[in-house]
């Protein structure tokens, strides 16, 4: 078989890569060969083409010894990567040509491919946005990770329970990686410090082999990629063959478990002194892996270790990476010979960090036992770090240990260049709340990044019928571009411009209505409001708020059942943490006032609910174009910014909100008539917190809320165990820590308003036109361009 050049990117030279990987490097036969085959050779022929614009992006990298950028994450939800590779590369027609040729359905090709288990919710998915906007903007850079075998945790439903089971995703071969065996690290635990001609010398107890594996990650066009280098764990002693011969055959592969268990699962269960240690391990493992390779790739161009900061940025996403402080202290003071002092400023000008949360409790710390026993050495340069902060800033009060613990947010922070929020409002918390002291210590080391989403896979891939219209209306370009979306404006009244607009969303409708259908045997009616809230189930995001409004809307359509109510369709995306009661207990409670209001005959044409289980970027790349109403109802101050709420004003959904995190920005930006505001601002939430009996007198206040708490507490939806829901009314009666009764009344109103407008559907059919183009702003590509002028000092490479 003849071979095209691989930077032919035709569909013929297209389809004969396709055919000869089916049969060279998967051994198929075409006559015989079953879909998840053909996916993998188109796969693997749509990454050749990856590869050349990937090394020459090297390449240009090391020629001009440039600065580079290293993104460390504990989550990189990058979802299935075929389509988006296609899209980037602009092979859309030639990639369904060579599938046409071979005789294979396009889309069911896309459609086997597995969602990679790789992250759970918004700090995932910003970390993948964020690679696709480094690659795009040729800016040279590396993500880093784990290679999660198993990730999160699939979520079925059981009775209404949420059942987790293992992600499986692994279990076939993933056609994006190459393993690089030569990459690897042996990273330690445990062990003893011992004093050496005046050095520390760390002896670890134990070891285990980090081992890369990388993926290319392609910008708009296939100018430029990246790198995501994930880390596997591997036993130092693969297999004990003594112990096999004697007999003990789980003793020999005891190592290996042992070792894989660390890049097995994301977020194991902390509620255990297990657990707790498996995930300070996982911790430490990809954060040292990841140090060690970027020490290695620095001096291999350069001879001067002080001059690091110079030409490395390391980003940490969250605290998870935050050990990055003492283990790079650590090489430069231990295995270079730095002066501790000069050691540590020089981490802490080459080290940013990323703050995601206002939550104390999301703010990671570690017990000094735990640290010491599984981190000698780091817990004593912790100690050292948080003295050495300590004279520089005599007037400081707040300690990185305090009473025990090792507070993982303070110590990034001491550790930083600079530390950004993720939203205007959130920055502005950062500085008078969980780092207020810090702030007022180091005043100009924290500044705002305002979070975005990348274009190209959340809304010229996920929303075609959308995006061809865009560009049929202002011409291609826009989406590396997203702010030229303003152009659309003066054709939002047009009476044909707005006829499609309202065309592409009900045929995304219709099309997710066949989904549910085929999902969860869902029937629903395309007209209805499609109501979404898609996020990680937690008491500040809500959820509970929204299923009692929709209880309250069953219970008022029951009472009268004569009136012309606007239909509605709720659907609900979402895992809880295992070890999170609460959130399991919302969990079922959803589920089970849908096995109620689903076959409540009242109901037909009017009010359904949809949880169609184990969310995901798949998932949400259906929910999202199909939505008409974006669910954004977290207690104001507690969503640090939110990426979901972009991602539906970019697809024409206005936003159900309070004020808080990005969704301030949203509203400033797409226009208070554009936003259906309620619920009560930051300052106003916490002087309610403040009051006492403040959720008694919300609910005595509120007839509708009293008989939506009444309802669940007697059983209506739970006949078979009345108590079920007890614990969730004593929590909204007693504490309400998160202000679901103070905010209900405000709500309710808030989505009768929204009702009374999308019953004209050239008024709501305006407001999701102008959330479109509105929504430019909220580009990835714009958030990286901030991250490389105000942080990181880097310039992009024109490739």
């Amino acid at each position: 078989m003849d071979q095209a050049p691989i930077t032919d990117m035709t569909g013929s030279a297209l389809a004969r890569d396709m055919q000869r990987h089916l049969q060279f490097s998967f051994g198929k036969d075409p006559a015989h060969a079953q879909v998840r085959d053909w996916r993998l050779a188109l796969s693997l022929a749509v990454r050749d083409r990856i590869v050349e614009p990937w090394f020459k992006a090297t390449r240009a990298a090391y020629a001009g010894h440039h600065k580079r950028v290293y993104y460390l994450s504990m989550e990189f939800l990058i979802g299935r990567l075929l389509e988006d590779a296609i899209v980037n590369l602009g092979l859309g027609d030639e990639a369904m040509a060579a599938c046409a040729e071979a005789g294979v359905d396009f889309d069911a090709l896309l459609a086997d491919e597995p969602d990679a288990a790789l992250g759970n919710g918004g700090l995932g998915r910003l970390a993948a946005c964020f690679l696709d906007s480094l690659s795009t903007l040729g800016c040279p850079a590396m993500g880093y990770g784990i290679r999660y075998e198993h990730g999160l945790f699939r979520q079925t439903f059981h009775h209404g329970h949420q059942v987790e089971q293992a992600e499986a995703w692994l279990q076939q071969p993933h056609a994006w990686e190459f393993e690089r065996a030569e990459a690897s690290f042996e990273i330690g635990f445990y062990g003893d410090v011992r004093e050496e001609d005046g050095r520390s010398v760390w002896e670890p107890g134990d070891a285990v082999v980090a081992r890369a594996y990388d993926t290319p990650i392609i910008g708009w066009q296939g100018r430029w990629a990246n790198t995501l280098r994930l880390w596997g764990a591997k036993p130092t002693k693969l297999f004990d063959l003594a112990r096999f011969n004697v007999g003990d055959f789980n003793a020999a592969a005891e190592p290996e478990a042992q070792a894989r268990t660390i890049s097995r699962v994301l977020y194991p269960d902390d509620t255990t002194d297990q657990g707790r240690e498996l995930r300070l391990k996982q911790e430490y493992f990809f954060t040292a892996a990841s140090i060690r390779d970027i020490m290695r790739r620095y001096l291999d161009e350069y001879s001067d270790i002080r001059k690091l900061p110079t030409k490395v940025a390391i980003q940490l996403n969250d605290t998870h990476p935050a050990i990055a402080g003492p283990e790079l202290v650590r090489i430069l003071h231990d295995e270079h010979g730095l002066p501790f002092d000069e050691a540590a400023e020089t981490a802490r000008l080459t080290l940013n960090y990323t703050n995601h949360t206002l939550l104390p409790e999301a703010l990671e710390s570690w017990s000094e036992g735990l640290m010491w026993h599984l981190l000698p050495r780091h817990m004593r340069l912790i100690e050292q770090i948080d003295d050495w902060h300590a004279r520089n800033h005599p007037r400081r009060t707040r300690s990185t240990i305090d009473h025990g613990v090792v507070r993982m947010g303070d110590l990034a922070f001491a550790m930083a260049n600079k530390v950004n929020g993720v939203s205007a409002l959130h920055t502005d918390l950062v500085k008078t709340t969980v780092f207020a002291e810090q702030h007022k210590l180091h005043p100009g080391r924290v500044i705002n990044q305002t979070n975005g989403v990348t274009p190209r896979r959340w809304l010229v891939a996920c929303n075609p019928g959308l995006s061809n219209l865009i560009t049929d209306t202002i011409g291609t370009g826009w989406e590396a571009d997203l702010e030229r979306l303003s152009e659309l404006e003066p054709h939002i009244d047009d009476a044909g411009f707005a006829e499609a607009f309202a065309a592409a969303k009900r045929a995304n409708k219709i099309e997710l209505g066949s989904w549910l259908k085929e999902e969860i045997g869902l029937t629903v009616n395309p007209d209805a409001m499609f109501d979404v809230q898609i996020k990680r189930i937690h008491e500040y995001k809500r959820q509970l708020m929204n299923v009692l409004e929709t209880i309250s809307l069953w219970q008022a359509i029951r009472e009268e059942p004569e009136k012309d109510w606007t239909p509605r369709l709720k659907i609900f995306g979402g895992k809880a943490a295992p070890g999170y009661r609460t959130a399991k207990e919302i969990v079922h409670l959803i589920n089970d006032v849908a096995s109620v209001v689903n076959v409540d005959p009242l109901m037909r044409g009017r009010l359904a609910v949809a949880y169609p289980p184990n969310y995901n970027v798949t998932m949400a790349e259906r929910l999202i174009p199909a939505a008409d109403l974006s669910e954004q109802i977290s207690t104001a101050g507690k969503e640090a910014s939110g990426t979901g709420n972009m991602k539906f004003a970019l697809n024409g959904a206005p936003t159900m909100g309070t004020l808080d995190g990005a969704n301030v920005e949203i509203r400033d930006l797409v226009g208070a008539d554009n936003f259906f505001l309620f619920g009560l601002t930051t300052d106003e939430a916490e002087e309610r917190r403040e009051t006492p009996g403040h959720a008694t007198r919300a609910i005595a206040a509120s007839p509708r809320l009293t008989a939506a708490i009444a309802a669940i507490e007697k059983g209506t939806f739970s006949p078979d165990d009345p108590a079920r829901y007890h614990g969730l009314g004593r929590i909204l009666r007693d504490s309400d820590y998160f202000l679901v009764c103070s905010d209900f009344d405000s709500y309710w109103q808030a989505q009768r308003r929204a009702d009374e407008i999308y019953r004209d559907p050239a008024a709501w059919g305006r407001m999701a036109a102008f959330n479109t183009a509105r929504s430019g702003w909220f580009s990835s590509d714009r958030t990286i361009r901030g991250y490389m002028r105000d942080i990181w000092d880097v310039e992009a490479i024109d490739s």
